[in-house]
């Protein structure tokens, strides 16, 4: 009799993992939801009948390749095979990432605690995350160029999500050989800051959190461009330097920049709004000072938290009119615990603050009962 329990048990165990194709539509429906990209240009998602299709167009700068990455229901075969393409099942429930903005696009979806492993830890500033950390629920990977494998392996993730500035993938290459996907995110290369922070459609697709981010994103958009049309209502455009000295060169963003498009978008004159430069342009102190030395305002002022600390670095700073009149500002209001701006972490996720900051700077008449979330005012 317990032998002809046991067969009967396993026959059910066996019968409940069936899906018919009416579940399995279910399983596509609920993981592949459909998603349209407005704003961000280095990816596109494409849903088909049985999966979903991501391309990278813009892993990097001037990348050769575009990324493709199928993503299919957990449980479903891969829908075909081909060369140079990464299948992932979905959702994933073990993920691991290298870059600091990719953590608030998990707290927005509530998926912290999928998180398992991060290079170089402290450089996490979130309250929620970093208590995670703390807590020995997220481990140290190392640096994002040279990830612990070993570790990795332990972890196990379903899906390491990178980045890459130059191309050089070595690290992640190594981790896709043992079977573990890797996957990367381009975001920092969007020109308009809504499309940096539409790559949290990106990272939704692979935990079935296309509905929520759309509408986290919408609501993003709609903040910005409420903020954008009440800049623009005002006549006064003051004249705006940005970018600070690094050794004997002084980086400034460049026309065609995210930055430049925030500056553009709060109503402002920047200096170097008219050159075609997506990064930023390394310049001579002398040709900085001779174009802004009579600048109204100076937004981006490095890390600094003070005038006098400013100087320190650099006396010469002290020539510039911005200095000489107390309009200088950093994006240091808000820090870590471990000494992370939290501006470089959740700032590409909310355009719309950093816009709001850089309006209440500008055009100081305008939302009055704002307080700055990322710029502080150094005295």
């Amino acid at each position: 009799m317990r032998n002809i329990f046991m067969v009967l048990l396993i026959l059910l165990i066996c019968n409940s993992c069936k899906k018919t194709p009416e579940e399995a539509d279910q399983l596509t429906v609920m993981y592949l939801a459909p998603q349209k990209i407005e704003y961000a240009t280095g990816f596109t998602i494409q849903n088909k009948n049985s999966y979903k299709e991501i391309k990278v167009t813009t892993p990097w700068p001037d990348a050769k390749q575009e990324l493709i990455y199928i993503l299919h229901p957990k449980g479903t075969p891969r829908p075909f095979k081909a060369p140079n393409t990464i299948f992932i099942e979905v959702p994933v429930e073990r993920v691991v990432v290298t870059s600091t903005t990719d953590i608030p696009m998990l707290e927005y979806m509530d998926l912290e605690e999928k998180l398992v492993g991060f290079p170089h830890t402290d450089y996490i500033s979130s309250e929620k995350t970093r208590a995670l950390v703390d807590n020995g629920k997220i481990k140290e990977l190392g640096t994002e160029y040279n990830l612990n494998t070993e570790v990795v392996l332990e972890l196990a993730p379903g899906l390491i999500i990178g980045f890459s500035s130059s191309g050089d993938t070595k690290a992640y290459d190594l981790i896709e050989k043992t079977g573990i996907s890797v996957v990367m995110n381009g975001s920092w290369v969007e020109k308009h800051p809504l499309g940096r922070a539409e790559w949290i459609k990106f990272v939704a697709a692979f935990f079935g959190k296309e509905a929520v981010a759309e509408d986290i994103f919408q609501n993003i958009k709609k903040e910005y461009h409420k903020a954008v049309t009440l800049a623009q209502n005002t006549t006064a455009t003051p004249t705006v330097l940005s970018g600070i000295m690094f050794k004997d060169v002084w980086h400034v963003p460049g026309g065609d920049s995210f930055v430049a498009a925030f500056l553009k978008d709060a109503n402002t004159n920047y200096l170097w709004a008219d050159t075609k430069k997506t990064g930023s342009m390394a310049l001579s102190f002398e040709s900085v000072l001779e174009k802004a030395k009579n600048a109204d305002l100076w937004i981006g002022s490095g890390n600094t938290r003070s005038l006098e600390e400013l100087k320190e670095k650099n006396h010469r700073y002290a020539l510039f009119d911005a200095f000489k009149n107390n309009n200088v500002y950093s994006s240091t209001l808000k820090m870590g615990p471990k000494g992370g701006l939290i501006y470089y972490e959740l700032g590409p996720m909310r355009p719309d603050l950093i816009l709001k900051d850089i309006i209440k700077i500008a055009h100081p008449e305008l939302l009055k009962d704002y307080e700055p979330y990322f710029f502080e005012k150094l005295n």
